[in-house]
């Protein structure tokens, strides 16, 4: 038989309710959800932060409400439960394996008298999906196999160990992965990026941060439109572009393709890929390649720099370096723009 709940600011026998004032750090609704076969998560919010942690047992809802307006931080529980039901519409259901959690306010709030703020956490079992949102707080997922989709207007993300596909976005706040693996794509119009101990397919984007990235394997694409990317420890295949800052590799096991339209460029190649492209506008361009290695070498710049030219064939100009290093193979091809370029060799 199925099981249906449904809270709309009714508080009964089933929920463990707290007295709770702005510090507080207890849930204001606990429901548990060992009864329910959970695999899919519906959670929405307008202020108020989202955590998602996949466990293996005790699995619950936990319901926090607080005063975000400083005139309504000292209510008493009777007070808050109140201007709950004046304000909002509070729904909680668990029915035909799915768990939705929704908090709306009944009105627009003017000249910044929201008054209370309402997040989530959620524990369920491992293998599940999430479809999340919060208008301005930070969404945490933790230890989860399945289809995570998140978006947050302004407030941070928070991705642990987690696998399968995962879709994120904020308007404004920081990004930080680690420990994961499979589909991964996660943008933010303005916070940093930091990126960790992960691998396959990653997408990883912001408008205005910096991107941090370090041990991470297979397809990797970092962006940024202002930031610096830095990156250590990387195998399979890097794409990195920013628009104006600069770029820091070191330790690379990879196939790469990297720009900046301002900045500099550094680049330590421990191991070679199938290719290296790198592109700047007017600074300078540091590239250390191993040694002993077929290539087919292309510079451009206003001035190169190069190491000893062992085993080379082709031409060797002021501004332009063409040809095969040690019979050829792997193409380096490096465009300096009006700056320079300096190539050694380890």
């Amino acid at each position: 038989m199925k099981k249906y709940l449904t809270v709309l600011l009714a508080i009964s026998a089933s929920f463990v309710v707290s007295a709770q004032n702005y510090n507080s750090k207890e849930p204001y609704l606990t429901k548990s959800l060992t009864n329910e076969t959970i695999q899919n998560i519906k959670v929405e919010t307008t202020g108020g932060n989202i955590s998602v942690s996949g466990v293996d047992g005790d699995a619950r809802i936990e319901v926090f409400v607080w005063a975000s307006n400083s005139r309504f931080r000292n209510l008493s529980k009777e007070d808050l439960k109140k201007k709950l039901e004046e304000d909002y519409d509070l729904t909680v259901t668990a029915a035909n394996h799915k768990l939705t959690a929704i908090a709306k306010p009944k009105h627009r709030f003017n000249n910044g008298n929201n008054s209370l703020s309402i997040s989530f956490r959620v524990y369920v079992p491992h293998v599940v999906s999430s479809d999340l949102t919060t208008s301005g707080g930070n969404i945490d997922l933790k230890a989860l196999d399945g289809t995570q989709d998140f978006t947050t207007s302004g407030g941070n993300i928070s991705v642990d160990h987690l696998s399968g596909n995962v879709t994120g976005r904020t308007s404004g706040g920081n990004i930080e992965l680690a420990d994961s693996k499979d589909e991964i794509d996660l943008s933010t119009s303005g916070g940093n990026i930091h990126a960790e101990n992960s691998h396959g397919n990653l997408k990883l984007v912001t408008s205005g941060g910096s991107v941090e990235i370090l041990n991470l394997q297979g397809n990797i694409k970092a962006r940024t439109s202002g930031g610096n990317v830095d990156g250590t420890s990387i195998e399979g295949e890097l794409t990195a572009h920013t628009s104006g800052g600069n770029i820091d590799m070191k330790d690379l096991s990879c196939s790469l393709e990297t720009s900046t339209s301002g900045g500099n460029i550094d680049v330590n190649m421990k191991a070679l890929g199938k290719y290296i492209k790198i592109t700047n506008s007017g600074g300078s361009i540091d590239l250390e390649i191993p040694q002993d290695k077929g290539v087919d070498l292309k510079l451009y710049a206003d001035k190169i720099k190069v190491g000893t030219l062992n085993n080379f064939k082709g031409d060797v100009e002021k501004t332009h370096i063409e040809g095969t290093l040690n019979g050829g193979g792997i193409p380096v091809t490096v465009h300096g723009g009006g700056g320079r370029i300096n190539l050694t060799f380890k």
